[in-house]
């Protein structure tokens, strides 16, 4: 075989065997839902001339959880053509009383699946999902103040590590995070009323974090005592 038919039987492998993109578009990176609202919405929407996608949405408290949650995804299953969007409505139902004085996370789960035709039977059609963390808000709770809660964060140098406590009833899920000249690969999220503790030692701390609408903050520095 000469080298130029191999190397267009190479090329030809990879052909029959290239992804499907997704075309599907969720219209956000997190959901806050405020207590005192009856259903929180998020669209999702398919390209212009993509094909059509089969969407299949849940709520869970975490990857793969068993634990039923209180929520519920309408509609929960549903065709959407190319050029086209819809809207998901996440719904409280009331069935498990969470609390009041705090923020509770579950997460959401968006998978879209490609519809396939005759001249896809030999391309590898790829269903993706798209998770993105939901914040329940009670209604006691002002989202004024959620906006400061990243500032009001204190830490506490143990050795060659540091502890973050979060003395506010929100979550904190911190964008970057540097401790002396130490950069944390994954910045943690911080649970309302709870501390998280991370290596580095040094001087000084500086961090951002991501707000309600996915933005991430202003840089805010400390001194470490």
């Amino acid at each position: 075989m000469s080298q130029l038919i191999r190397t267009i039987v190479l090329l030809s492998a990879c052909l029959i065997f290239l992804p499907v993109q997704a075309s599907i578009t969720v219209g956000g990176t997190r959901l806050i839902y405020n207590g005192n609202d009856n259903e929180a919405s998020l669209p999702v929407s398919n390209s212009r001339d993509a094909v059509p996608y089969l969407i299949q949405s849940w709520v869970e408290l975490g990857e793969n959880a068993k634990e039923k949650v209180p929520f519920i995804v309408t509609p929960p299953l549903f065709r959407l053509d190319g050029g086209h969007e819809n809207t998901l409505r996440i719904i409280y139902t009331g069935e498990k009383k969470l609390p009041d004085n705090h923020e509770s996370v579950f997460w959401l789960n968006v998978k879209s699946i490609p519809s396939m035709t005759r001249s896809d039977e030999n391309r590898l059609l790829i269903a993706v999902k798209t998770r993105m963390k939901i914040f329940y808000r009670p209604a006691a709770l002002a989202s004024e103040k959620a906006g400061e809660a990243w500032t009001k964060l204190t830490f506490e140098p143990r050795g060659e590590r540091l502890v973050i406590n979060n003395p506010t009833p929100f979550y904190v899920s911190l964008y970057s995070l540097t401790i002396g000249n130490k950069t944390i690969a994954q910045p943690p999220m911080i649970s309302p009323f709870s501390s998280e503790t991370v290596a580095g030692s040094g001087k000084q701390v500086a961090w951002k974090a991501i707000n309600d609408f996915g933005g991430v903050t202003a840089e805010k520095r400390q001194m470490l005592k």
